[in-house]
């Protein structure tokens, strides 16, 4: 690199610095308010008795078809209570995390201005680690088992699964929720579309939750991280020289993109590899083209991927 070329990447690095800076002074100036209701405690704190005030209070959990005995039933059963135990073991209160809904809220009202402030409410559900959290407009449904710890001996999860039911993947778990609902299903088959499409919802974490780590974002070890950073170009070659970016074979995506233990190239260095390689890629995809192009979020999430990839400027860091 030329040494007149280093001032201006220099001052390039100060503006994008400063652009990011006034932006979060102002998402810090818009005022949230999180309710938070845990109606874990108000169940598992009730009597048999208690019961039709509850379903009179929160008839979202309560769908018609169960008889009462199945709620009671639950109310006393001691593995359940064992599992409530536990949770409020864990989170006594909600004060921290109602902290991070907050800052959360903020992000979303300032990029998402039609975003409603939703209550929070916690539960303690069926361990569908596929249904963590659950956006729905005006309220986010929490299933406080399920981020216990990935050592808890409630778990018998696989460890690639279980190593995300930690605290710090409910407000990651809350935009994977939120993108759900925000962003049409991908109806493109190709894995560059399902590469892209994840790349996107990665993105979405960047700026709602920029003081977290990328790992996290992701779901990822610290380890997993950086083995897709050092890998990236290989992986990238891999794509191109196989053909696989525009393949429409539906295996590709339980080998590349979906959770999984490990990424399968049929390589030796499966074993090494993390699951989802296909998504980091896409998330890099994504972030060269917010840096090279001006566009709006919402702009973003309604692109096609043929768009977004040409206009990306995407380059594998070696």
């Amino acid at each position: 690199m030329k040494l007149y070329c280093i001032p201006i990447l220099i001052c390039f690095f100060l503006i994008s610095c400063d652009k990011n800076n006034s932006i979060e002074r102002a998402i810090d100036e818009i005022s949230v308010n999180i309710k938070v209701d845990r109606f874990d405690k108000a169940f598992f704190e009730s009597d048999p008795a208690d019961l039709q005030g509850l379903k009179k209070d929160y008839p979202l959990f309560f769908p018609v078809g169960n008889d009462n005995s199945v709620w009671i039933e639950k109310m006393e059963n001691p593995l359940w209570r064992d599992l409530y135990k536990e949770v409020q073991k864990k989170y006594p209160d909600f004060d921290s995390e109602k902290e991070d809904f907050e800052k959360l809220f903020k992000h979303l009202k300032y990029y998402f201005p039609e975003t409603k402030t939703p209550k929070v409410v916690t539960v303690i559900s069926e361990m569908d680690y596929n249904n963590k959290v659950i956006y729905a407009d005006s309220i986010v449904v929490v299933a406080l088992e399920m981020y216990l710890g990935k050592e808890h001996r409630f778990y018998e999860f696989p460890n690639y699964i279980k190593q995300n039911f930690e605290s710090n993947q409910i407000m990651p778990d809350v935009i994977s929720s939120f993108f759900r609902y925000k962003v049409k299903p991908n109806q493109e088959k190709s894995l560059l579309s399902k590469m892209i499409y994840d790349g996107k919802e990665l993105y979405l974490k960047d700026k709602m939750i920029p003081d977290v780590r990328d790992a996290e974002k992701i779901g990822y070890t610290p380890e997993e991280l950086l083995w897709c950073q050092e890998n990236e170009q290989y992986m990238w070659e891999y794509f191109i020289e196989k053909q696989l970016l525009y393949s429409d074979d539906p295996k590709l995506a339980s080998r590349f993109v979906n959770k999984a233990p490990f990424s399968k190239f049929y390589l030796e260095i499966d074993n090494e590899s993390p699951g989802r390689v296909g998504a980091w890629i896409g998330w890099q995809i994504v972030r060269s083209y917010m840096e090279n192009n001006d566009v709006t979020l919402q702009q973003l999430l309604a692109m096609n991927t043929k768009e977004l990839f040409e206009k990306s400027k995407y380059k594998p860091k070696k």
